[in-house]
């Protein structure tokens, strides 16, 4: 599944479509040029089970290397997956 992003402002998500319908997405905030807050992530029931809720934190963790940028995750499911992947999503985490 194809993982998009758009942005308006300070405000912007990472999200799965099919048919013009969004299945999956997660929230984020920018506060300044370089923190990214995740606020939220919802994935439908259809996807549930299928990793994408994952596909969308490392989507997101991708960008952030990209364009020098630390995330913090203020979403639980977001959070977790932060706590489960450890060293390997460090270099993005705020506060390392």
């Amino acid at each position: 599944m194809q993982i998009q992003q758009k942005q308006d402002g300070s405000k912007g998500s990472f999200y799965a479509e099919e048919n013009g319908i969004i299945l999956a997405e997660m929230t984020y905030s920018m506060t300044g040029a370089y923190l990214m807050i995740i606020d939220h992530t919802e994935v439908s029931d259809e996807l549930r089970g299928k990793n994408v809720g994952y596909q969308l934190v490392h989507t997101a963790v991708e960008y952030a290397r990209a364009n020098h940028i630390k995330i913090l995750p203020l979403c639980p499911f977001a959070k977790s997956v932060f706590d489960k992947k450890g060293a390997e999503f460090a270099d993005v985490l705020k506060g390392n």
